[in-house]
């Protein structure tokens, strides 16, 4: 049993590891905007089916991971450049219209250029290989999930709380109108929160077709809805607040399939917004969240 709760703990590192990367994205939009981009899951799909397309391509994997994290800030830029920066001072409900325009669209030219059939999805073998960490078993891949992840949580800690560009985005993220009084070109600090998110999440989408072996254009759907969840638990707005709900809802939601009989593993999702529901209940907020006032 203790073998087995240990695969399962690991198994939940790996998930929580994924969610938390596509939740920085949610929180660092939201976080300026106080935008919900629900488009933002989609940009998990296309870096999953940029993967296997490179991956064809027999690219060298180093090269693969520089080009889809590329497709992703291109896409960010896109998205935000052409969907949101229009309506920007709109009511948000625009926006959060214009997010789910933008989802179904990019889900829908998915399936007209991929057609719906989940398509399998490949490695290089060598990250495919199996080593024993203990009695645990895993394969390279997933540790290097783990690692890419931790390693991108940290890079983006040190730029929000450490650079220029962070101090920028903190501020504009605290009042829109005084960054620019104070010379912050904000419409610079949204688009690169866009790319930075996008980029993430286009790098998940491949950690996730990795994972799980097939993909298809309704692929980020799910995810990207679980990992606005991973925020809102964490507290939307807080980056730290992101990776911890990440890690939360992946073990939690790990244990609860390999713990409980297997007759409860098709309500893994009814538990997951259960969860979502009870911590709002006590914390408002987030774990990590604060109490705002509405910005001018």
């Amino acid at each position: 049993m203790s073998l087995y709760f240990a695969e399962q703990m690991v198994n939940g590192l790996i998930l929580g590891s994924m969610y938390a990367i596509v939740a920085i994205g949610f929180t660092m939009i939201y976080g300026i905007l106080r935008l919900i981009n629900f488009a933002h899951g989609d940009i998990v799909m296309i870096g999953a089916f940029a993967t296997l397309g490179l991956v064809i391509a027999r690219l060298p994997f180093p090269i693969i991971i520089l080009v889809v994290l590329l497709v992703g800030v291109f896409m960010g830029i896109v998205i935000e450049r052409v969907a949101f920066r229009p309506i920007r001072g709109a009511p948000q409900v625009t926006g959060f219209i214009a997010s789910l325009a933008i989802s179904i669209l990019l889900q829908n030219t998915g399936i007209l250029i991929f057609t719906a059939q989940p398509r399998n999805f490949f490695f290089p073998d060598y990250l495919q290989r199996i080593v024993n960490i203990g009695q645990i078993t895993v394969r390279v891949l997933d540790i290097t999930i783990i690692v890419t992840s931790l390693v991108l949580m940290i890079l983006m800690v040190i730029l929000v709380r450490t650079t220029r560009i962070g101090m920028a985005m903190r501020a504009t993220a605290e009042n829109l109108n005084v960054a620019r009084l104070m010379g912050i070109k904000i419409d610079r600090i949204i688009m690169l929160a866009f790319a930075i998110g996008s980029g993430l999440a286009a790098i998940a989408g491949m950690m996730w077709g990795g994972k799980y072996g097939q993909i298809d254009p309704l692929l980020g759907f799910v995810p990207g809805l679980k990992a606005f969840i991973a925020a809102v638990i964490g507290g939307v707005g807080s980056i730290t607040g992101a990776m911890l709900g990440g890690y939360i809802l992946g073990f939690a939601e790990i244990l609860f399939v390999g713990l409980l009989p297997p007759s409860f593993s098709p309500y893994r999702d009814a538990f997951v917004f259960g969860l979502l529901i009870i911590i709002l209940l006590i914390l408002p907020t987030g774990l990590l969240g604060r109490k705002e006032e509405e910005r001018a």
